[in-house]
C-alpha cells in the first residue's frame, strides 16, 4: 500500500510521511499540554514557598514534586494521543501541503473533506479544559500569593517576593496568550498566517526567552549580562 505523503510548507518545502505527521503532531501536544500544567504546578510551588515557607520541605517533598511533575507529562500523552487519533480518523482531500511550519492540529483540519465538527469541538473543548483548570490554578495560587505579600511589612521583603514571581507571571502571559489565540478561535475567526506566527512564538520564541527570563533572578547572570552589554557598548563606540 503506498505510504501517504503530506507536505509542510516552509523555506525548504520538505515532504514528511503521513505517519510521521501524526507522530509530530502527538509529541508536539505532549509538551504543549505538559507545559500548561507544569506552570501551574509552578504556581502552586510559589506560593508553599513565599506563604509557607518554614513547611516547604513537608508540604513539597521530593516525592509530591516528581508525582505532579510525571501527572503532568502523563496526562499530556493521553491528551496528544487522543487528539492526534482523532485528526488522522478524518480523511483528507486530494491537497497534501499543510500551511504550516510543522504538522499542526488546526491546518489539518483546514485540509480535512470529511465532517470536521467533532473534531473541532474536541479542540476546543480539550484546550479549553486545560486552559481553564490550569489558569484557575495559577489565579488561586497568585491569588494567595498576593495576600501573603500585601501583609508583609518591609519594602525590601515585598520587593524580594514580588520578583520571585515575576518571571514566571511573564512566562505564564506570553505562552496562555498565545495558546488561547491559537485553540480557543472558533473556525471562521482563523488565520493560518496568523497562526504561523503565533506558533513560531509559543514553540519557538518562548523556549529560548525561558532560561533568560528565569535565570535573570540570579545576580551572578545579571552581572555577566551587564560586563557583555558593556563590552558590546564599548566596542561600538570605538
Amino acid at each position: 500500500m503506498e505510504t501517504k505523503k503530506v507536505t509542510i510548507v516552509n523555506v525548504q518545502k520538505e515532504t514528511t510521511s503521513y505517519y510521521e505527521c501524526a507522530t509530530q503532531l502527538g509529541v508536539f501536544l505532549v509538551f504543549i499540554v505538559a507545559e500548561v500544567f507544569m506552570l501551574a504546578v509552578m504556581a502552586y510551588d510559589r506560593y508553599v514557598a513565599i506563604c509557607n515557607p518554614l513547611l516547604y520541605a513537608v508540604l513539597m517533598p521530593r516525592r509530591l514534586c516528581v508525582q505532579m511533575v510525571t501527572s503532568s507529562y502523563i496526562y499530556g500523552f493521553s491528551v496528544g494521543l487522543i487528539q492526534a487519533m482523532a485528526t488522522f480518523h478524518m480523511s483528507f482531500c486530494d491537497s497534501n501541503v499543510v500551511n504550516q511550519f510543522y504538522c499542526d492540529d488546526v491546518p489539518l483540519i483546514a485540509l480535512a473533506c470529511s465532517d470536521t465538527q467533532v473534531k473541532e469541538l474536541m479542540l476546543l473543548v480539550i484546550a479549553g479544559f486545560n486552559v481553564f483548570c490550569s489558569l484557575i490554578i495559577v489565579l488561586i495560587s497568585y491569588g494567595f500569593i498576593v495576600s501573603a505579600i500585601l501583609r508583609i511589612h518591609s519594602a525590601v521583603g515585598r520587593q524580594k517576593a514580588f520578583s520571585t514571581c515575576a518571571s514566571h507571571l511573564f512566562s505564564i502571559s506570553l505562552y496562555y496568550g498565545t495558546l488561547s489565540f491559537m485553540y480557543l478561535q472558533p473556525k471562521s475567526s482563523h488565520s493560518l498566517d496568523k497562526d504561523k506566527f503565533a506558533s513560531v512564538f509559543y514553540a519557538v520564541v518562548i523556549p529560548m526567552l525561558n532560561p533568560l527570563i528565569y535565570s535573570l533572578r540570579n545576580q551572578e547572570v545579571k552581572n555577566a549580562l551587564k560586563k557583555i552589554i558593556e563590552k558590546v557598548y564599548s566596542s561600538n563606540r570605538q
